[in-house]
């Protein structure tokens, strides 16, 4: 699999999407099978989004996952039945080969993006490998960190915004980044959940914003972001990662409606 995935006739945008973390099947399978369903009428390139483990946790008590494996072999058997791509963070060089045994997107997290020995052996499984833009770095920056893989021998590099640091517990995001980015010559994706964080609270438990993913959602469209990047839940209220800035399953269809309607508008000008 190459970029080649995401290139669509209609020049609709491209959606990475599903849980923080593979909780379990059921949940795993029933979100895939809903947003198959969506963007196949929507004609929206889609790739299953699941971590398999969540290693940067606020505190020792946060859930992790449920075992490597038992979550990779899901990611994978989702890909299988739905004919789709799918994508994991992988935390260290050596996780890079196996993860690569099970997905077809690599994804490096915003905190390790400037981890040399991560980026080489993500490059070197041969995987489409997203990256996405560290906290504290500006957009200019990311281009020597794509260099890092395509001078690996691997030219399939995609980058994603998600916010730069603002004080101590907020994120924003600076959209002159996104052609900043897409000069680079890489598909560029906005991760409109994470951009939303409030982290570092003093309960330990990062908190959200979810109620501007639309407004956030709808800035990145009209920067020209090539893909986006979206958690979802069945409940929210109930994940066990990142629950206060993920979108409620049920609202997805109608957010992902209206953003191709404003994506052909814009195309059309």
């Amino acid at each position: 699999m190459d970029l080649n995935y995401f290139k669509n006739e209609k020049n609709n945008f491209f959606l990475l999407a599903g849980p923080c973390v593979v909780e379990g099947e059921e949940m795993a399978f029933e979100i895939a099978d809903k947003i198959v369903e969506i963007t196949k009428r929507l004609s929206i390139p889609y790739v299953f989004k699941g971590s398999y483990r969540k290693a940067n946790r606020s505190r020792l008590d946060s859930f992790q996952g449920i075992g490597d494996e038992k979550a990779l072999d899901i990611l994978k058997r989702i890909g299988e039945k739905y004919s789709i791509p799918t994508v994991t963070d992988i935390h260290t060089a050596e996780e890079a080969e196996m993860a690569a045994h099970y997905v077809d997107v690599l994804q490096i997290p915003a905190f390790l993006c400037r981890q040399t020995d991560i980026l080489i052996a993500a490059a070197k499984t041969g995987k489409i490998i997203n990256i996405k833009k560290g906290q504290f770095l500006s957009p200019d920056a990311m281009k020597f960190v794509a260099q890092k893989v395509v001078e690996n021998n691997n030219p399939n590099v995609m980058l994603t915004e998600r916010g730069v640091t603002f004080g101590y517990q907020d994120l924003l995001v600076d959209f002159r980044g996104i052609p900043v980015m897409k000069s680079f010559g890489h598909p560029v994706i906005l991760d409109i959940t994470h951009s939303l964080q409030q982290p570092n609270q003093t309960t330990g438990v990062t908190g959200g914003m979810p109620q501007l993913i639309e407004t956030m959602a709808k800035a990145g469209i009209a920067t020209g972001v090539d893909g986006l990047f979206i958690e979802t839940h069945q409940d929210p209220s109930k994940a066990k990662s990142d629950g206060a800035n993920m979108l409620n399953l049920d609202l997805l269809e109608p957010l992902l409606e209206k953003l191709v309607k404003l994506r052909q508008t814009i195309n059309s000008i």
